[in-house]
């Protein structure tokens, strides 16, 4: 089964866009793992405008699944990782001023950058992976960077498939083929929801982790955080 890690960013975007601490993130992130999420991740920005770095220290202790931090890294973003020893980091080369992840690498132009801090987590035992666009070049590009895995960036299939396009699936589908070929781990994120992740799933092979804050927070309004969480898990069976 393919697990499901839950991006809490927008509970600190709530949290902070009053001040105080409520909602509490850390008990939020215990939450999610209670009702099943395995995993969790975080997305600290250099202008904290969400998840804050202490936030990312405060969660150590109390995330007993799996810790997964994104982010550019860049050298605050660096020694936090080193730090903290998550059980994955996961690189996106976000630009400061991007509202949210919008490109994946390129890992070609990029190569001797990644391979070094790569070697660094891995010298550290963080398992790493890289945000990528669905693209064939990009995916073998990965792999000479030494990483363990790549994340598919989904945005484009979920737009299409909201359209009604199901082809758009077919470039995810071919890179997970060749990274799977390659002994690379595939994960994805950003856009997945309740109603594309199930085809999603089936259509993309060996599937070990899905990424998803902003449209699991949002259906939870309505359905419940915990029964959301619950029908993530079935669909990703």
């Amino acid at each position: 089964m393919t697990k499901l890690s839950v991006n809490i960013n927008k509970i600190a975007t709530l949290r902070n866009s009053r001040g105080g601490n409520t909602p509490n993130v850390v008990q939020f992130a215990k939450d999610v793992q209670a009702f099943g999420a395995e995993g969790v991740t975080i997305h600290p920005r250099p202008d904290e405008r969400h998840i804050r770095y202490q936030d990312a220290y405060d969660l150590k202790s109390e995330v007993f699944t799996e810790y997964n931090i994104e982010g550019n890294p860049v050298d605050k973003f660096l020694k936090m990782v080193l730090e903290l020893k998550p059980t994955q980091v996961t690189l996106v080369p976000d630009a400061e001023d991007a509202i949210t992840s919008n490109a994946g690498w390129d890992t070609i132009k990029h190569k001797d950058f990644l391979i070094d801090v790569i070697k660094e987590f891995k010298d550290h035992g963080i398992r790493t992976s890289i945000f990528v666009d669905p693209d064939l070049k990009q995916i073998e590009g990965a792999k000479a960077t030494g990483t363990d895995r790549i994340e598919l960036y989904t945005e484009a299939f979920a737009h299409e498939y909201g359209l009604g396009n199901k082809s758009a699936i077919k470039p995810y589908t071919a890179c997970a083929e060749l990274a799977n070929s390659l002994g690379l781990g595939v994960n994805a994120g950003h856009d997945l929801s309740l109603d594309n992740i199930k085809f999603f799933k089936e259509h993309v092979p060996g599937l070990l982790e899905v990424s998803i804050g902003h449209a699991l927070i949002s259906e939870s309004l309505y359905l419940g955080v915990e029964n959301v969480i619950q029908m993530y898990l079935q669909r990703l069976k």
